[in-house]
């Protein structure tokens, strides 16, 4: 293959992955309602790939919207020992686009706090976001933008299930204690296509280790399992999501949620599925309506294969 040819596969693979991104992130906005007419939504900027993206697919619908939304990037500077404070304002300013940068040493009241050797990570989380929503209302912010993905999601409704008992994950769009609304236009977006678009838009990356903390094991843990699934099941992560948007109430155990005592002999209930105990258990492939559905099989079904 020629320099030339390589050039253009490699801009119709970007071109290709960006549409995909900007088609998630606008889905997920208009399913859940995420952004409105007169928004200012402010993106919650890390310095990791996952923010980053979050922020440039943004900026990218924002040309093309049918309606009219600001936007600000906010980074939090924590004060941690080695974090290059350059890297952020340099960045942003470069591609134009209104910030702020909160200087708080909450490092200082964690290491205070926490043990050596212990995981600082919760408390560090809760500090962090009674600044950002402190920040929120500084800026007249309407909308708390964060780059939580896909498999953010899935991984925290196996956390929640294997070690807190709950069938419970990350909601795409929340409202907080105070009244602020959070959201996560990244809902629909898998990170391994976040990877590729971090590495080549060639994002200046900051280290998410600077803290020294030890690291969360239950949730690596769980994201191990989940990268083995995607490896030896092709499409598992996609049917384990699909299944988090198609919930059968009256097929689960929760009596809060369903009335099962409300069920009398005789009564037909309508749009609840009944029972099918006696019946032999078919489960259809679940089809893709994507370009996505090539990369699992010739038919737009996903088809399971083991991977040594």
């Amino acid at each position: 293959m020629t320099e030339q040819n390589q050039d253009k596969k490699q801009t119709y693979n970007f071109n290709k992955l960006q549409k995909r991104l900007r088609r998630n992130v606008g889905n997920a906005i208009a399913d859940f309602g995420m952004i409105e007419d007169g928004d200012k939504v402010m993106v919650c900027l890390s310095g990791g790939k996952d923010s980053y993206t979050l922020l440039d697919i943004l900026l990218n619908l924002q040309q093309s919207a049918p309606i009219k939304f600001d936007i600000v990037a906010v980074n939090l500077d924590q004060k941690q020992p080695g974090f290059p404070e350059h890297v952020l304002p340099e960045y942003l300013q470069s591609i134009g686009v209104d910030y702020k940068i909160v200087e708080e040493n909450t490092y200082g009241i964690v290491k205070e706090k926490i043990p050596e050797g212990k995981t600082t990570c919760s408390l560090c989380s809760r500090l962090r976001r009674g600044i950002l929503y402190r920040t929120a209302t500084e800026l007249g912010a309407t909308k708390i933008a964060l780059g939580h993905h896909r498999d953010d999601m899935l991984a925290t409704l196996f956390l929640n299930m294997f070690y807190g008992g709950k069938l419970k994950s990350m909601p795409p769009k929340l409202i907080s204690d105070d009244g602020k609304i959070v959201i996560r236009p990244l809902a629909y977006c898998k990170e391994k296509d976040i990877e590729k678009y971090a590495i080549a838009k060639e994002f200046p990356i900051i280290p998410c280790n600077l803290c020294g903390s030890q690291p969360n094991l239950q949730r690596q843990v769980v994201k191990e399992m989940l990268n083995t699934w995607d490896r030896q099941y092709p499409g598992r992560l996609e049917t384990m999501f699909s299944a988090m948007q198609n919930i059968t109430l009256s097929h689960l155990c929760d009596p809060k949620l369903f009335d099962f005592k409300g069920i009398k002999h005789g009564q037909s209930l309508d749009g609840i599925e009944g029972d099918t105990a006696f019946d032999e258990e078919r489960i259809e492939p679940m089809k893709f309506d994507d370009e996505d559905a090539s990369d699992y099989s010739d038919n737009e079904m996903i088809s399971f294969k083991e991977v040594n």
